[in-house]
């Protein structure tokens, strides 16, 4: 995605384009790994040296509240951020750290919520030891 398209995308959803969130949101875009805050900062700030931990934090904040991005709360004492805002589900594979995404049913999840409860969100997780070290660990 160009910077102009991403610029226009917040621009849509009342975010100010600034340089700072054009590049969060392409970095998660980009890599969608479920990256933390400290670890985009890391991955930006070599690049841009200006960028702060602070600017990363607040970019973070204003493209979540613009619907763009999505916290993850796997860990209690770590949040990390996913690029597809839509709904779906997290794996985190206890062996190698690793959060996967996988498609949910939404009439499923519809079922599943109490008859005259009406959700705002939805966040389903599971953890264990995903595919990949399955295979790779000694049986």
């Amino acid at each position: 995605m160009s910077s102009q398209e991403i610029a226009a995308l917040l621009s849509q959803r009342g975010v100010r384009p600034t340089q700072q969130r054009i590049e969060v949101y392409r970095y998660l875009m980009d890599h969608p790994i479920h990256p933390s805050a400290d670890t985009i900062y890391q991955a930006l700030s070599a690049e841009y040296p200006s960028f702060s931990r602070t600017t990363i934090y607040n970019s973070l904040r204003s493209l979540t509240k613009a619907g763009l991005v999505r916290p993850v709360l796997i860990e209690p004492e770590e949040q990390r951020f996913d690029g597809n805002p839509a709904d779906h589900g997290h794996f985190k594979c206890l062996r190698c750290g690793e959060i996967y995404d996988f498609p949910l049913d939404p009439e499923l999840l519809n079922q599943l919520c109490p008859q005259g409860y009406c959700t705002e969100s939805q966040d389903v997780y599971y953890t264990g030891i995903c595919a990949r070290c399955s295979k790779s660990s000694p049986q």
